[in-house]
């Protein structure tokens, strides 16, 4: 019987290549998104893959959306937290409504996520789950400490809860990508674009579907002695 997946932020960007790629490989994909109604629904009807809306950085709303998604398509297996957002500026201008925004999706999300799945995950002596960081949580970034304290976050959650699932069978992993051709990387000047690729020894951006293939690796069956790792692809940009 095929394996359930939910994937964070699933319907856009790196979340919908993961959901695509988890699809293709046999896998029942659950999509969450926060609020572009419009751009889900496209989304489900190009890779007829079902999309949930819920807040992740909401305790609540996660628990009984999991519990929604797995009544509809079966015990969740495989879990990967890819839902982020940014709030960018320095440390004197930020307010703590874009600290606190950034912290509650990018990390409290993980939390309240694994909450939902684990004990199921522990029942049945399997699960996978892969966290989405960032080359900015390992290097931090200027303008970014809250996003780099979340993604950097990240890192340390995936190694302590890698530690107590391991004899549970469950397995937890982070990718942390570079920069990647998405929507929001497009949207940078063309000017700064420029110098951020001219910092990437293979140079060029990344692609989605090579994050894709990371989670793929990292979620397989045959994964079992692989946990608590961080996995970059980032194109060489900063070797950690």
């Amino acid at each position: 019987m095929a394996r359930v997946a939910l994937v964070t932020g699933g319907t856009r960007g790196i979340g919908e290549a993961i959901s695509v790629a988890l699809k293709d490989a046999g896998y029942i994909v659950a999509a969450n998104y926060a609020g572009n109604d419009q751009a889900a629904a496209e989304f489900t009807e190009r890779t007829g893959i079902k999309a949930y809306k819920f807040d992740v950085s909401d305790f609540e709303a996660v628990k009984t959306s999991v519990a929604q998604i797995e009544a509809e398509l079966g015990p969740v297996d495989v879990l990967v937290n890819n839902a982020g957002i940014t709030r960018d500026g320095t440390m004197h201008r930020m307010t703590f409504e874009q600290w606190n925004a950034v912290i509650q999706t990018n990390l409290t999300s993980c939390f309240n996520t694994c909450r939902a799945v684990i004990d199921g995950m522990r029942e049945r002596n399997f699960g996978r789950i892969v966290n989405i960081g960032s080359i900015n949580g390992q290097a931090g970034q200027y303008g970014q400490v809250n996003y780099a304290a979340a993604k950097s976050g990240i890192h340390g959650f995936t190694k302590a809860l890698a530690q107590e699932g391991a004899a549970k069978g469950i397995t937890v992993n982070a990718i942390a990508p570079g920069y990647i051709d998405t929507d929001m990387v497009r949207a940078v000047p063309a000017d700064v674009l420029k110098k951020i690729v001219a910092k990437v020894p293979v140079g060029r951006l990344g692609q989605a579907s090579e994050i894709a293939r990371g989670v793929l690796f990292l979620v397989a069956d045959e994964g079992g002695f692989i946990t608590g790792s961080t996995l970059s692809i980032n194109g060489g940009q900063h070797m950690y």
